[in-house]
């Protein structure tokens, strides 16, 4: 079946709305204490600190924010080039997200050498597995 002009670039676009929406929920559950650190931040100070600490200090932040949603953005695109019998599945987004939640702890995380991955409280990873699934729901959006 061909695709409709612009399908990868609408999943792209969702990615990174998504990875927005992941960021404010990530806020909240930080702020009610379900989260000590937000992960991009992590792989900022932990996984790539020789390039982190080049960036000015007032710059981090928007730095750390703009790497997520340009790895939610990467999300979005490998969710576009899925079959789209299996995008319409009313699962698949929230399968996709805990995908890369998945991927990310399994394959980013150990390459990174992050140890709070292995440390984390079930609450935490709680909190992260449905930042996941609210991901992946943007993520789908109005597959096609």
């Amino acid at each position: 079946m061909t695709e409709p002009d612009g399908a990868l670039a609408g999943a792209v676009a969702r990615g990174v709305v998504a990875a927005m929406a992941m960021s404010g929920m990530r806020r909240l559950t930080t702020a009610l204490g379900l989260l000590g650190e937000e992960p991009p931040e992590q792989v900022a100070r932990e996984g790539v600190p020789g390039l982190f600490a080049r960036v000015p200090p007032s710059l981090r932040g928007a730095t750390i924010e703009l790497a997520h949603w340009g790895y939610g953005a990467a999300g979005g695109a490998g969710f576009g080039v899925l079959p789209a019998a299996v995008r319409r599945r009313p699962w698949a987004g929230p399968a996709f997200g805990l995908a890369t939640w998945l991927f990310f702890e399994t394959t980013v995380a150990p390459a990174l050498g992050l140890r709070r991955t292995r440390e984390s409280r079930p609450l935490e990873r709680a909190a992260i597995a449905a930042d996941h699934v609210l991901y992946g729901v943007v993520v789908a959006g109005r597959a096609v």
